[in-house]
C-alpha cells in the first residue's frame, strides 16, 4: 500500500546555492535526506513529491546558511499484513521465489506456492508441483498474500499463495488454451 505523509520541517540552505531556484535546491536537500529510509511507523519512504517553502529565512549567527520552514509531502510503501499484492516473480531459487510487489521483493518459500510440494528445476529454472506439474518461473505474474513484514537492518516481507484465488496469474493465451 502507498501512503502521502505532509510534514513541516526547517531546511538548511548552504551558501553555495544561494543563486539557485528556492524550491529546486529544497526539494533536492529534502530528497537527498529523506529517499529510501526505513521507518517502522511511516514504512519505506520512496520521494519528496512537492515542497512549499517560506522565501523569508532566518540566519543562525555563526552560520552563513539560511534556514527555511517547509512543508512537503512524502511517498512511501507501507506493506500491510493480509493485503493481497500482485506481482512479477523476479528470481526463483531452491528455497522459493522472490516477487517483486513495487519498490521490494517479497519472498514466497516454496513451501507456501500451493497446496502441492514445490522443487526446483534447475534445467528449466522454475518451481514444479510434483502433482499437478504446475511450473512457476521467472517473469510470471502472480497473486500473493502478505503473512509477515520485518523490519530490521534489511525490509523483508514474506508471501504466501496457498489460499483460494492466489498464486500463478494466467496469461490470455493460457485461458484461451
Amino acid at each position: 500500500m502507498y501512503r502521502l505523509y505532509r510534514f513541516k520541517d526547517i531546511i538548511r540552505i548552504p551558501p553555495e546555492r544561494f543563486g539557485e531556484d528556492l524550491k529546486k535546491v529544497a526539494l533536492e536537500l529534502l530528497r537527498a535526506e529523506y529517499e529510501g529510509v526505513l521507518d517502522k511507523e511511516l514504512g519505506l519512504i520512496l520521494t519528496v513529491t512537492d515542497v512549499d517553502i517560506n522565501p523569508e529565512g532566518y540566519v543562525i549567527p555563526g552560520d552563513g546558511a539560511t534556514y527555511h520552514e517547509a512543508e512537503f509531502t512524502l511517498l512511501a510503501f507501507v506493506p500491510v499484513r493480509h493485503e493481497v499484492v500482485e506481482g512479477v516473480v523476479d528470481n526463483v531459487t531452491k528455497f522459493g521465489l522472490l516477487v517483486n510487489i513495487g519498490p521490494v521483493d517479497g519472498l514466497v518459500h516454496r513451501s507456501q506456492i500451493g497446496d502441492d510440494r514445490f522443487m526446483y528445476d534447475p534445467a528449466t529454472g522454475a518451481m514444479v508441483g510434483a502433482n499437478t506439474k504446475l511450473k512457476i518461473k521467472k517473469g510470471d505474474m502472480v497473486r500473493a498474500k502478505i503473512v509477515q513484514v520485518s523490519y530490521t537492518k534489511e525490509f523483508r516481507i514474506g508471501l504466501t499463495m496457498r489460499q483460494p484465488y492466489l498464486g500463478k496469474i494466467k496469461s490470455a493465451e493460457e485461458i484461451e488454451k
